[in-house]
């Protein structure tokens, strides 16, 4: 099966789209399957597009053996609801454009969102190359946003949800990063197919020695009661409640937590 992922996001950036969709394009050229990503030149997370895509407008390159095709996109450090909606809007314009230089079939096109406005793309892209649209929703936009406080604007905002559902009715087929998502989504749309699509995990990496001197080279003894959290560090996902319950515990250990939370940052 020809396969296109259609994503702003993906490696050698580093995130959560980049490292799920990365790993999932991987394991199906594995399995035998054909697999090209169309994505955005390197920017994330630092907003500054990396040095050797710079002034580019169109970059194919090979990537752990999958054919990675990547398209101008607007970046600006600037960090104000204008500046994103530029940065979301150039991609999903771009993406359309450069989209001509692909193969002519593929058999699906698997569509990341957020951002929302790049399902435009993911649809038509898939109607030229007469292939199943896979609409994958790893956050619920413009739901997010909206409890987030991140966007106000009551007609943007209606605009927003037109657009999601109106992706959603054009779907071949929905997948969600998580059941709640997809509960969700079934609610609304009870006459979709909706597939929960979690996380993988690379179990090599999980099995590679870490060194029993881990701890000492991270600035820790042998006594140190640790906690981790290993995810993203960002609005959504509420950190504060780590801090709040940093002042519960004894000094001893609030202060570690502190430290790494800064750290981190």
């Amino acid at each position: 099966m020809r396969i296109l992922f259609l994503s702003q996001y993906y490696p050698p950036e580093t995130g959560a789209p980049q490292n799920r969709l990365s790993g999932l394009a991987r394991e199906l050229s594995l399995q035998g399957h054909q697999v090209e990503v169309l994505t955005a030149m390197p920017n994330y997370p630092a907003m500054e597009v990396h040095s050797s895509y710079k002034r580019r407008w169109f970059v194919r390159e090979n990537l752990e053996g999958i054919s990675v095709n990547r398209s101008w996109i607007y970046v600006s450090k600037n960090r104000s609801v204008f500046s994103r909606l530029l940065n979301y809007f150039s991609f999903t314009i771009s993406a359309l454009l450069v989209s001509s230089r692909l193969p002519k079939r593929f058999d699906v096109v698997l569509c990341e969102s957020p951002p929302l406005f790049l399902g435009i793309s993911g649809w038509w892209i898939a109607r030229r190359k007469r292939a199943l649209f896979v609409f994958n929703v790893s956050d619920l936009w413009p739901e997010s946003a909206e409890k987030l406080g991140v966007i106000r604007n009551r007609f943007f905002l209606q605009a927003a949800t037109k657009l999601e559902e109106w992706l959603y009715r054009k779907s071949s087929f929905i997948t969600g990063q998580t059941q709640g998502i997809c509960t969700d989504i079934r609610r609304r749309n009870p006459d979709k197919t909706v597939h929960w699509l979690p996380n993988g995990v690379d179990r090599a990496l999980l099995n590679a020695p870490v060194g029993s001197d881990w701890r000492k080279r991270a600035g820790y003894s042998d006594t140190d009661f640790l906690i981790l959290y290993a995810g993203i560090i960002g609005i959504a996902q509420g950190l504060d409640t780590v801090l709040d319950a940093a002042k519960r515990l004894p000094a001893a250990v609030s202060c570690y937590w502190v430290k790494d939370l800064k750290r981190s940052d």
